[in-house]
């Protein structure tokens, strides 16, 4: 076939879709010499018409052709809506395995909508007789191969990428001329969504840019032109001979646009003419705008940056998306089951009428005698029909005014991206309602109803705020271009009021702030940890806020909290409410957990993710997710269905946040020293000082300079630091009578604790450190008494990917980050290291970093852990010195310990010699530069990521030990140690 022929076949075509549309698409296979649907596949698994078809006849499928990895194709009736055909073939792509191409036709017109995952869509058209064109042809003929030609070459993140670098720059720039920041980026906002307002046609075609690009040779008229376009978007009407739609919303609100260099307007001209603005992802603003909102923003870490939408979706999903979509199954069935009375009652009245035209042949005498009978028969199943139909319009319309009455509030939204992903799913839980009730029951296709007015908003920073509500705008306008309904109503844009600019906290009297109602909370609020809230927000504000919640949050417990219990009180005792929110890690631990205590209490944590990789601020962080309420779907942690979800996001029955603290155990274990102040010196420096003559008191330097490690250098290679301490009451006087040391940290630390804020008061609140200044800000004098005569002591870093102990001489200062305990004997050592602590601090720590870094707390981890009867922390080791468990234990350990120093000191590299003074160590020193090569990458954490063979079998002699200490079978899972220790705790503390 020619395209001259299928063109005059076509154009003046009377056939309705049912009768028309597959002959026409057998005469473009004709005319493009492609194969037809029976000749490629004859048993339609990839190539078919009537995709998904359930009954005979058709009528049913997801598109009337289908070829997979090619396309999904819907025919509509000459001049019938072909953007509602679309929406039904977007509704149904994952059925038809997502093919590249989406295309419609009403068979004078084929409109293809390219839909490769994670690109800019792109809407090709063509016309009957566009088919004259050979290149149209290629180009239909690529559609029908699948060929990736068509592909666009961009994806949403890489426009906005690309934005967010030139108008990030445009904005330093605007700034660095002297421009406050929130002007700047109330300026970026309208440039970009004048961007965005062009390409989807809601302003005259190429208008914005042409201003541009008309005053990038006069600069100094951009303003005025600006300013002019603005104003009349603002209110509507002319600019120049094009008429300007009424946009309203409060974004050209008349604030002053600020002047542009000729640079400036290129940048912009550039930016707007290469790419199709009206597909970009509105979650670009968060992105964009980050340096503006880091000048202006009232609180660190406001979650005003570009987010993952599958991260998002973590929370959309089983809060929002998946019970309202239950919601939906039930109400398809229903209007199914009126579909099938439709059906049969055709059916029957079909019967009735083929039934009389029968007997009319045989007997038409008698056939006119039942003419009344039939009348009446064939009435009541009209009325059945309308009957059944109208049910089914009645339950399509609830669910439908259920959903337009649905509110999403997100009370810390930021740049607004929770609630976007939110409207988004609405909306398309709306449209297939809407195509699914046409589809099964012929009910007309209807104005979708959900929009902005289903979001709520709190954010306490203004522009942040601004910004959600274009981001929601832009949104919302995508949406329905997207879908096809584009009978835009002005004005373009809605007030937005319901995005609030204030504080989700408190309000300005103090009293705590009420959140508006909805039916689902979301959001990520501030990542800020409980020791940083005074620094980042206020000491007054901390304080008021502490007052006002403080029956309902503890104190120490992270500022996210405070949104946990606000939603917790939103939903709780409301059926069918629920929220989602992102929180700091640390709220599976300590203070911060016992606000979950009751949600878990109530049973009604539903879906969490405990240890979740987050972007904050441009950097890694670890974040949990939790979901609480009711009408949840399924319970869920970490993706998996589970039974339970206990405050602590763990599952199972061994629910460890209702362990205690044991009373053997206190006293036993402490956090080392925190300094404040540079107070370490290295090695060389320390040994001059320590030969250095007796000072003033007759007193040697070695009475004030310690040996000292870290965390890092407890797992690490050691270096060789030292640390200057005055202990815990030597008097100023004192110390300055040892000349070096003091006079190292007077000039340093001395100015360091007693400097001054930008208020002219003190920038340390601690009184003791800024009069006791040369003293360590925590010198921990129950920590120095307890290690005290000890010799050695073991210790542990508070934060480690690998948990290990290990011994250091008394010498050693244990920094802020190694945790000391004041015991020394290889029984102790061995439980420490055994498989049954190293389960229990790993269910029972917090994880910081990326994921991995385990942070071991004294009182919820050490303390709370169940020792061996007769082996526990407050009996002197002497007292079990002679215990055969004991002994069996301490003898593994000692091998653990000696195999474990020969592979990080080996003899052959190593030598050692005194320390320059007595009362330290002997040094451990490499031979050569080449042994200190190798020592280099012998450390606790190279050996333990690597796990060698023979460590492995000895921390297996350890385990076996200290099971049959505790007097159970050595291949015990994880769970049932922890469900035995759990149950040693709990009788323990009882008693």
């Amino acid at each position: 076939m020619t395209a001259a022929e299928f063109i005059a076949k076509w154009s003046d075509a009377t056939l309705r879709e049912r009768q028309g549309s597959q002959e026409h698409f057998l005469d473009l296979c004709r005319l493009l010499e492609q194969p037809t649907p029976a000749a490629d596949d004859p048993h339609g698994d990839r190539y078919c018409f009537e995709r998904g078809a359930t009954k005979a006849g058709g009528g049913d499928g997801w598109a009337d052709v289908w070829r997979r990895g090619c396309f999904g194709w819907e025919y509509k009736g000459p001049h019938k809506d072909l953007n509602a055909a679309f929406r039904q073939l977007s509704i149904y792509a994952s059925a038809l395995e997502n093919p590249p191409y989406l295309v419609v036709s009403d068979m004078v017109r084929i409109v293809i909508h390219t839909n490769w995952t994670n690109t800019v869509s792109q809407v090709i058209e063509l016309s009957l007789e566009d088919l004259r064109e050979p290149a149209k042809l290629a180009l239909l003929r690529q559609v029908f191969e699948g060929s990736d030609k068509l592909k666009p070459g961009i994806s949403p993140q890489d426009l906005t990428a690309k934005v967010a670098a030139r108008f990030g720059d445009l904005g330093r720039r605007l700034q660095d001329r002297g421009h406050d920041p929130r002007e700047v980026a109330h300026f970026l906002n309208q440039l970009v969504f004048c961007m965005f307002a062009e390409d989807a046609r809601l302003l005259p075609e190429g208008l914005f840019t042409r201003v541009v690009r008309a005053t990038e040779k006069r600069p100094d008229l951009a303003a005025d032109q600006l300013s002019d376009l603005f104003t009349r978007m603002h209110r509507g009407g002319f600019f120049g001979a094009d008429v300007i739609r009424w946009f309203n919303g409060g974004l050209f609100d008349g604030a002053a646009v600020l002047p542009l260099e000729s640079t400036d307007l290129k940048l912009i001209g550039d930016t707007a003419a290469e790419h199709d603005w009206s597909e970009i992802d509105p979650a670009v603003f968060g992105t964009l705008f980050e340096e503006a909102l880091k000048a202006t923003r009232k609180r660190a870490a406001l979650g005003a940056h570009y987010t993952d939408r599958a991260k998002i979706l973590k929370i959309v999903e089983p809060v929002v998306i998946w019970p309202l979509s239950a919601e939906w199954d039930a109400a398809l069935a229903e209007i199914k089951a009126h579909a099938a009375a439709m059906t049969a009652a055709d059916d029957e009245r079909r019967a009735i009428l083929e039934a009389a035209g029968a007997e009319m042949k045989v007997d038409p005498a008698a056939a006119r005698a039942g003419e009344s009978g039939r009348r009446k028969k064939v009435a009541a199943i009209v009325r059945r029909k309308s009957i059944a139909f109208g049910a089914a319009q009645a339950r399509l319309e609830g669910y439908l005014g259920s959903l337009a009455a649905y509110r999403v509030l997100d009370p810390a939204c930021g740049s607004g991206n929770f609630l976007y992903v939110a409207l988004q799913a609405l909306k398309d839980l709306e449209l297939k309602a809407i195509v699914d009730a046409e589809r099964a029951a012929g009910i007309p296709q209807q104005t979708p109803r959900v929009g902005l007015d289903n979001v709520r908003g709190i954010e306490i920073e203004p522009y942040a705020a601004e910004l959600a509500r274009v981001t929601l705008w832009i949104g919302d306008l995508q949406w329905m271009k997207r879908n096809g309904f584009t009978g835009w109503s002005e004005p373009i844009l809605s007030n937005l009021a319901q995005i609030e600019n204030r504080d989700a906290l408190l309000n300005e009297d103090g009293t705590e702030a009420a959140w508006p109602e909805a039916d689902a909370i979301i959001g990520n609020p501030p990542f800020l940890g409980d020791k940083k809230m005074i620094a980042d927000i206020g000491e007054d504000y901390v304080a008021t806020l502490r007052k006002t919640y403080l029956k309902r949050v503890p104190g120490g417990a992270d500022f996210v909290t405070y949104w946990i219990e606000k939603a917790w009180r939103a939903v709780d005792g409301n059926f069918d409410r629920r929220a989602g929110l992102v929180t700091t890690n640390s709220v599976r631990n300590g203070a911060s957990r016992k606000v979950l205590d009751p949600i878990a209490s109530a049973d009604a944590i539903w879906d969490a993710w405990s240890d979740e990789d987050w972007v904050l601020d441009g950097a890694a962080v670890r974040v949990s997710m939790v979901a609480f309420g009711s009408g949840f779907i399924e319970r869920r942690l970490q993706g998996t269905p589970v039974r339970r979800i206990n405050s602590d996001l763990t599952s199972g029955s061994v629910d460890l946040t209702k362990r205690a603290v044991l009373k053997e155990n206190e006293n036993t274990a402490f956090v080392g020293v925190i300094l404040n102040g540079d107070f370490e010196v290295p090695g060389d420096l320390a040994r001059r000082w320590l030969r250095s003559p007796a000072n003033v008191n007759g007193r040697p330097n070695s009475d004030v300079l310690r040996p000292t490690l870290n965390g890092d250098d407890f797992n690490g290679d050691r270096p060789d630091k030292w640390v200057i301490d005055f202990g815990t009451s030597r008097t100023e006087a004192e110390a300055a009578q040892y000349e070096l040391p003091f006079a190292a940290i007077e000039s340093v630390v001395k100015p360091y604790r007693q400097r001054l804020n930008s208020t002219g008061g003190f920038a340390l609140r601690a009184d003791n450190e800024r009069i006791h200044w040369w003293r360590h800000a925590r010198p921990r004098p129950a920590m120095r008494q307890a290690l005290s005569g000890l010799g050695h002591y073991i210790a542990t870093p508070m934060v480690s990917s690998y948990r290990t102990f290990g011994f250091l001489s008394e010498s050693i200062l244990p920094d802020q980050k190694l945790i000391a305990f004041s015991k020394a004997d290889m029984t102790f050592f061995g439980i420490l290291e055994s498989v049954h602590h190293r389960v229990w601090t790993l269910r029972t720590c917090s994880w910081i970093g990326a994921g991995n870094d385990v942070t071991y707390a004294v009182s919820s981890t050490y303390q709370t852990f169940a020792f061996p009867e007769g082996l526990t922390p407050n009996i002197p080791a002497s007292n079990y010195a002679a215990d055969p468990r004991a002994r069996a234990i301490a003898e593994a350990a000692s091998e653990l310990n000696r195999l474990r120093e020969l592979w990080l000191n080996p003899p052959q590299l190593v030598r050692v010699e005194p320390e320059v003074a007595p009362g330290y160590p002997d040094r451990v020193v490499p031979i050569g530069d080449e042994a200190a090569r190798v020592l280099k990458t012998r450390t606790l954490t190279d050996l333990y990521s690597e796990r060698r063979t023979w460590l492995d079998l000895a921390h297996r002699q350890v385990d076996e030990a200290v099971a049959a200490a505790y007097g159970w079978s050595a291949d015990l899972s994880d769970d049932e140690i922890l469900e035995r220790l759990l149950r040693l705790n709990q009788e323990r503390s009882s008693s």
